[in-house]
Order: C-alpha cells, then structure tokens, then sequence
C-alpha cells in the first residue's frame, strides 16, 4: 500500500475529491428541528452551492413552524418523517436534548446503514446514538451562535465508520455557517463547549459589563452600543489579521502609568484571568456531565 506524499496516494486524493463533488450534487440532506441551530443550517446549506437544488429537506413536527418554513421557500417542508428521513443520505439532528429519547426511537425503523447521522445535540454521545437508532456513522458536533450570521465556529468528532471521505463531505457542511474544527474525540468536543461553544455568551458577558459603565459615565445607549460593539469588532480583527497573542497586543495598547495599565492592573488584582478560566472549566465539566448522563440512559435538559 502506498505511503501518504507517494504519487500513487496523491492520484487517490484527487480522485477521490472529484468523486466527493459528484456526490454532493446528488445528495439528500435532511435537517431534523426547525429551532434557530436547524434552520441556521439549512438556510446556510439552501444559499450556498453544497448541493443541487431539491435536494435539502427539514422536518419539524410544528404546523406554525411548518408554515414559516414554508413561506422561506429554499428546501422542502415534511411534517412525518416517513416521506423524507428514508430518502436521506446525511440527517442533521437539530433537537433539544430532552426530545432525543422520543426521536431516536421513532427514527429507528426508518434509518438504513448507509445514511450518515449529524447530531448538534447538547451532551447526547455518539454511542448513544449508535445504540438508539442501531447504526453505525454518526458525526457529533458543537456549533456557536455566531453560525446564525455565517461566523460560527463548530467543532466535530466523528464514530471511526465515517470515512475520509464522508469527513471531507461533512465540514464543506459545516462549514456553510463558518468554520469546522475535526477534533479527535468525544472528550475534545465537551472541552471546546467551554471554550468556543459556550464562548460567545463570555464575550456578551464582557460586552454588556462595558455598557453598563459606559451608560454610568453618562453616555446615552446608542453611543454606548457603537463604542462597545465597534471596540470588539476591530480588536477581533486585528487578533485575526496576524499570528501575536492577546498579551502581544495588549502591549501595544498598554503604557506605564497609563489608563489602559490602570484598567488591566485591576483585573489582574481582582483575578478575572482565573475567574474566565474557571468559567470555562465549568462549562466543560458540565458537558462531560451531561453525556454521563445520557449514555444509555434518558437524555437530560442541556
């Protein structure tokens, strides 16, 4: 067998990346839950070119939700799951955890070993999964809100059945609402929940601890909200525009005896570095609670 970097590899990979587009433009995508994460990634997938028109299907069991799909008119609406979850090649599970039980186990008889499962689900493992639909690949990611305006960040590890190449299809998917990261297990994926899961309501956190002062320095709330919301989207774009830490540009914003030095000094003596550490450690513990949870038991609110 060739090595990976021989010519005979090489040949295989662009092969297989012709064979990876042929079948994107045949394939049948199911998204299971209208809720803000599902359509997030069906209008995402329905406005890029990741596959040929007719082929995205969403499946909600509301009649108000079915409506509003409906009226959005990018993919084919069901309310049972016997005329769409058959005909899928991949299904994105985009339920509340506490639905999971239910769900699965009115899936089951209607899934097929070759169908690819996707699950967003909060805590819910991939043997889980396994064991209550009775199949074999199943990709579990953790997405973040900002995939609702095309910057998500989701990471995502997948059950060993899922080939290279099924991988490859998965992140062009995901990567309709942002940016993937193919994490190398189950463990991972709880300790990025803490981290970028998790992580925007940190930054929301922060943002709106910086409104409340501006508005306590007098500032009316429209000039409190441009001065926040301009101040973090041009600090995040100068950490994405080069390889320095946050320490290297908190350097080039900080002088001795300085205001910003004054401000940073007092973070550091009321110990918010910890502080934001400990808060995602305890994001992280809790994921790993709630896939204790779930493991062949009943699936918990996440």
């Amino acid at each position: 067998m060739a090595k990976i970097g021989t010519p005979a590899r090489r040949l295989f990979y662009f092969n297989e990346s012709y064979f990876l587009n042929q079948k994107e433009e045949q394939m049948n995508v199911l998204v299971i839950g209208g809720g803000n994460m599902g359509i997030t990634y069906a209008e995402a997938i329905a406005k890029s070119n990741f596959l040929s028109s007719g082929s995205l299907m969403v499946f909600d069991k509301s009649e108000e939700k079915q409506a509003e799909l409906r009226a959005g008119g990018f993919f084919s609406v069901h309310s049972g799951l016997g005329t769409c979850l058959p005909e899928a090649d991949v299904v994105l599970i985009a339920v509340k955890p506490v639905h999971a039980p239910g769900l699965m186990d009115e899936m089951r008889p209607m899934v097929s070993a070759g169908q690819l499962f996707i699950s967003i689900m909060a805590g819910v493992t991939i043997d889980t999964i396994k064991q209550r639909l009775g199949i074999d690949k199943v990709v579990r990611a953790m997405p973040n809100l900002p995939a609702q305006v095309g910057l998500g960040m989701t990471s995502f590890t997948a059950s060993e059945q899922v080939s290279r190449l099924e991988l490859a299809t998965i992140e062009k998917l995901l990567d309709t609402t942002g940016r993937s990261l193919n994490l190398a297990s189950e463990s991972e994926i709880d300790a990025s929940t803490g981290i970028s899961g998790s992580g925007p309501a940190y930054i929301f956190y922060f943002m709106q601890a910086l409104l409340d002062a501006a508005l306590k320095m007098d500032f009316n709330k429209e000039d409190a909200r441009l001065l926040v919301g301009q101040t973090f989207s041009g600090a995040v774009e100068l950490f994405n525009s080069s390889d320095l830490s946050p320490d290297d540009w908190m350097a080039k914003v900080a002088s001795k005896g300085g205001t910003t030095r004054a401000a940073l000094d007092s973070m550091d003596g009321n110990n918010l570095n910890s502080l934001i550490q400990e808060a995602a450690y305890a994001a992280f513990r809790r994921a790993e609670e709630l896939g204790k949870q779930t493991d062949g038991k009943e699936v918990a609110h996440a």
